[in-house]
């Protein structure tokens, strides 16, 4: 080891440069991580394969500017320098830094670091007078040249800079190490990685035109980070998430500090940040630092409904009362993602070049400002949804400046728009590798799966011993749960058992496989398709519990009393269990309530067995039901909150596919189910705590705000319902005593509006947050936490390999793996928490385009199916917000439009635009015109046209317009039509596919392709969006017939 000093050029918190000498190490051995190394490195983790043709070191201006090229699975053998690394670090901040270190630790990824400046023969001092692009491009080759010779010249090795000084000294110098820029490389090595060579153009366009329209600044400098942490300290400036209102994003954003979920009332402070000045430069979702203004410059936020007809400029009428305000002065971490945009038709005002045309494109989030991008494309990719990334945004630039990275296709046709959700929501789904498929254990009829004799032997055996049966919606493939109830001690106790697909049987902690299904964190949930969180032989197949096959389960179960249902003891294992029946809520409801039904399992038996086996089943569901009361009744004396939400179930065509999240019945086998999973999720959740107090995966829901609650209390109120917001038993209480005889929607509307007051559950490692914190606030548990759907949740795969790890420590034996400490989990538990949110979102989003994509094109005028009866259940300054039932579409009403005209209703109720004024007051507004004045109150019914607001830039939106002040159809209860909305969201599948049939053999027949097909893979016709109207026209026609479409809660 050789002692040397590092001399560095640092800045106090003052700005001031500082210089300072530090002690510097250099060491003969430092790992080289490759395969083909002969000097006995001690090469721990990821190694370079041998079989490649080179190895590739990047320069570090490469690393800072074309990572995203660096990214790509497909380039092998990457090596990147410790020089290389900081540089990144110190230029792009800890985000991108983290981002490059994930790709050091994922094993999909064949690239390894190098602690270039630690070796010995391989670092050099900066010398004198040298800058510091050149001291780093000259550190990188002496790492590229040590690899030659360290691996005794049986690899050639390829360095790739932008350079070209250094591509005409350094090329020549040594045999085996070849120095070229990034293109040719791209075009020598990597000729057919299309994406990696439009990715080059496209950010090397953007380098190249980055320098500012001009000198005069649009937006003040943001404070130095020194500068920006000693304000933070002392309290001068407030630290936070920046959120843009979606509703006002030109002028409406707020601030919510890092502590806003803090009892501390000085914590929960939300800034009011107003006008695109103030928010300098900052974007959506940017940590952002705050100053604010003097009391006397404070704001309140606009309380008149935006972004549609009846938005009005805001005013002191049209504000809440005054909080606090202010203004962005620095920017901690940027939060950029890929953003989806559509390039707009030209207006020949677009400034454009020799070779290429810089276009204001504006993203499909209305949160996310118009962004430049440069492109050689911009006339073919009019009228596209494109995905960009933002590179810079300078003080001299209106907009951020970016480059374009993937075309998706043209706006407004349905495979565009769904891969736009899913962008939008940073939800990525590659198909499986053949490298993780390869984990996947073989299930075939040359190959069939079976039961291994050693897991016999590990396992308690329940396949003769217990009458085990799933109860799960009609047509579902992935069964992770099961139940069991039997009579024990003559009749003196019961047990009750769940049973839980054993996926970590097959998921092994550290496989491909895993990596992939942590990345994933969850099964994505459209409303015509869904994306697995693990391969289908195994969320199809091997690790659901279907019905008459042998699986591996972990299962809980509980020895009662049979009187009290006090619990005598817990028993928790791995077992082997053959599930007897597979039943539908439907069916197992009509077994309880004592109908004659038909059971698939018993169809095939003669009458005396049949009849004794139909009795077995039936007594388990009733013996089920009863203890499920129980468990129910202990909760709500707990204070468990009964919610509404859009109640859905996956629909499942003829190929297993989910085509659609239909409404259901309320059936109280749905509860029974509900209570069991519950109950041992909780009773996991014990087991695991008490083994591992600090490093055990939990589920959270903190109590909500109090503010939160103001429009429920509000609305209550105006219906002369006092609504009690304390606590949850508090809260429960008072929603049940909140039930009108005449109008059973005015407690379901106060229910989804106690539902959208909810904070949201959170998972969390129990070593992150005080035993105070791990109250289940819906649930009205101390303890919880998720374990019963692991097929589809990697929450419950962490959970399972945890009480596998406390079951051997209760037995004496070792834990196995080391389990992830406190900091590892919290960081999965976050990871998790964000991907759970981004499926939501999503879900919502999805079911929001097939509502539009139902009502689009029918004309509101004349057409039946647009005219709905609505419940008024919020009173805003322009308008009043509304509950469509009959669809579950909830959606703002405007009572006054652009022009100044308001809502006048005639005697026979019908509505119209004139000439007035609109007042607001607590639980109801009025609306004065030479017609008179007309009220609309809070739980009023009245009749709306439904129509679809088209845009072309963002996605479309429903519109929602008074026709009438009184009920649609008076009394006529709606009913749900599920049916009418599953076969159009077939249809709609069933089109795409065939759309993409037709192009395809059109395009065989037609050798000579357009220039749009030849760039873009897009056809011109058949045009999906076409037959999808017309197939709307022919399916839809029916009253009887028409979709129930259901908006779901993000």
């Amino acid at each position: 080891m050789i002692k040397t000093e590092k001399i560095l050029h640092l800045k106090n918190y003052r700005g001031r440069k500082v210089r300072v000498v530090r002690e510097h190490y250099l060491r003969e051995r430092v790992p080289c991580y490759s395969s083909l190394c002969q000097a006995d490195c001690v090469n721990d983790g990821k190694v370079l394969p041998k079989d490649l043709t080179h190895y590739m070191v990047p320069d570090a201006r490469v690393v800072v500017d074309y990572l995203e090229i660096l990214e790509l699975r497909e380039l092998q053998g990457v090596v990147f320098t410790q020089t290389a690394c900081q540089a990144l670090q110190h230029s792009k901040g800890r985000r991108q830094y983290n981002r490059l270190r994930n790709l050091f630790k994922d094993p999909r990824h064949d690239c390894v670091l190098f602690a270039n400046e630690f070796q010995e023969y391989s670092y050099h001092p900066r010398e004198k007078g040298e800058s510091q692009e050149k001291w780093q491009t000259r550190c990188v080759y002496s790492a590229a040249v040590w690899y030659f010779n360290h691996l005794a010249g049986m690899i050639n090795i390829v360095m790739i800079t932008e350079d070209q000084d250094a591509v005409a000294r350094y090329s020549s110098l040594n045999s085996g190490v070849y120095v070229i820029s990034v293109q040719d490389y791209l075009q020598n090595f990597w000729p057919q990685l299309h994406d990696a060579h439009e990715l080059y153009s496209s950010i090397s366009q953007a380098l190249h035109e980055k320098e500012s329209e001009g000198t005069e600044k649009e937006y003040t400098e943001h404070l130095p980070a020194e500068v920006l942490e000693a304000g933070i300290k002392s309290r001068r400036y407030i630290q936070g998430t920046l959120t843009v209102n979606k509703h006002r994003a030109q002028d409406e954003a707020f601030v919510m500090t890092e502590g806003f979920t803090d009892k501390n009332t000085d914590e929960t402070m939300l800034v009011l940040i107003c006008g695109s000045k103030n928010r300098n430069r900052a974007v959506h979702d940017d940590i952002v630092v705050v100053e604010l203004f003097p009391k006397s410059e404070w704001r309140g936020k606009a309380t008149a409904l935006a972004d549609g007809q009846g938005e009005e400029k805001s005013g002191q009428d049209n504000e809440s009362k005054p909080q606090p305000t202010g203004r962005i002065v620095g920017i901690l971490q940027r939060n950029w993602r890929d953003y989806v945009v559509t390039f707009p038709l030209r207006d020949g005002t677009q400034s454009q070049s020799r070779n290429s045309q810089r276009i204001l494109a504006v993203p499909w989030d209305r949160r996310i400002p118009k962004i430049r991008i440069s492109t050689q494309q911009a006339d073919a990719l009019q009228d596209h949804r494109v995905v960009v990334r933002i590179d810079s945004w300078e003080s001299t630039s209106v907009y951020p400046n970016g480059h374009s990275v993937q075309v998706l296709g043209r706006a407004g046709e349905l495979e565009t728009e769904v891969q736009t959700i899913l962008i939008e929501n940073c939800i990525h789904m590659p198909l499986f590798s053949d490298a993780q498929l390869r984990e996947m254990p073989v299930n075939s009829q040359e190959k069939p799966w079976s039961v291994d004799p050693a897991q016999v032997l590990e396992r308690r055996d329940l396949r003769e011993s217990h009458l085990v049966f799933s109860i799960d919606p009609r047509g579902c493939e992935d069964v992770d749960d099961t139940l069991s109830v039997q009579s024990l001690a003559n009749g003196k106790l019961l047990e009750l058992g769940v049973h839980i697909a054993d996926v970590t049987h097959f998921v092994t902690e550290g496989s491909l496989t895993d990596l992939e299904a942590r990345t994933r964190a969850t099964t994505y949930y459209l409303a015509d398709r869904r994306y697995d969180m693990l391969p289908d032989v195994l969320s199809a197949d091997l690790c659901s519990l279907l019905g008459g096959v042998d699986r591996y389960a972990m299962s809980v179960l509980w020895e009662l009393d049979a009187h009290t249902l006090a619990v005598n003891k817990v028993w928790y294992g791995r077992t082997l269990i053959r599930s007897s029946y597979q039943l539908h809520y439907e069916l197992a409801q009509a077994l309880v309530n004592g109908e004659q039904v038909e059971v698939p399992e018993l169809t095939r038996l003669g009458p005396d067995e049949k009849k004794a086996k139909l009795a077995k089943l039936t007594q388990a569901l009733k013996m089920l039901t009863h203890v499920a009361r129980h468990l129910r009744a202990q909760r709500d004396r707990g204070g468990a909150l009964e919610l509404e939400g859009v109640e859905v179930r996956a629909q499942l065509d003829e190929e297993r596919n989910i085509t659609a999240l239909v409404p259901r019945q309320p059936l109280e086998v749905h509860e029974t189910v509900a209570e069991c999973m519950i109950y041992a999720n909780h009773w996991v959740a014990r087991k695991i705590q008490e083994t591992f107090p600090h490093q055990a995966l939990l589920r959270r829901h903190p109590p909500p705000r109090q503010e939160f609650f103001s429009q429920l209390v509000e609305s209550a109120a105006g219906r002369g319902f006092n609504i009690d917001t304390r606590s949850n038993k508090a809260l429960a209480d008072s929603l049940d005593q909140a039930v009108d005889p005449q109008d059973s929607l005015v407690n379901r509307l106060l229910r989804m509006m106690a539902t959208q007051a909810m904070s949201q559950a959170l998972y969390f490692s129990t070593g992150a947050q005080p035993q105070d914190q791990y109250y289940h606030y819906g649930l009205a548990l101390d303890r919880y936490t998720h374990f019963t759907s692991p097929i589809r949740r990697y929450a419950d795969i962490l959970v399972h390999r945890l009480l596998t790890a406390a079951i051997n420590v209760e037995r004496g034996l070792d834990p196995g793996k080391a389990l992830a400490n406190n900091k590892e989990l919290e960081e999965t538990a976050q990871h998790i928490n964000k991907k759970n949110r981004a499926a939501k979102r999503a879900q919502k989003l999805s079911i929001e385009l097939f509502q539009c994509l139902y009502f689009k094109e029918r004309d509101p005028q004349t057409d039946q199916h647009c005219v709905a009866d609505a419940v008024i259940y919020s009173v805003r300054t322009n308008g009043v917000l509304v509950f469509v039932p009959e669809y579950g579409i909830r959606g703002p009403v405007y009572m006054k439009n652009r022009e100044g005209q308001v809502v006048a209703a005639g005697q026979d109720g019908s509505c119209k635009w004139q000439s007035g004024s609109v007042r607001r007051y607590t639980d109801r507004i009025t609306t004065t015109s030479t017609a008179g004045t007309t009220s609309f109150r809070l739980f009023d019914h009245i009749t709306v046209r439904i129509s679809v607001r088209s845009t072309n830039c963002h996605a479309d939106s429903l519109n929602l317009e008074v026709i009438s002040n009184k009920p649609h159809h008076a009394t006529e209860p709606q009913q749900p039509r599920s049916q009418g909305r599953c076969r159009l969201v077939e249809e709609v599948v069933r089109l795409a596919e065939e759309a993409y049939q037709q192009a395809q053999e059109k395009a065989a027949q037609c050798p000579k392709l357009s220039k749009e097909e030849r760039e873009f893979s897009q056809s011109k016709t058949p045009n999906l969006y076409s037959l999808l109207e017309e197939v709307r026209e022919l399916a839809l026609m029916d009253l009887e017939m028409v979709p129930q479409v259901c908006a779901i809660k993000a």
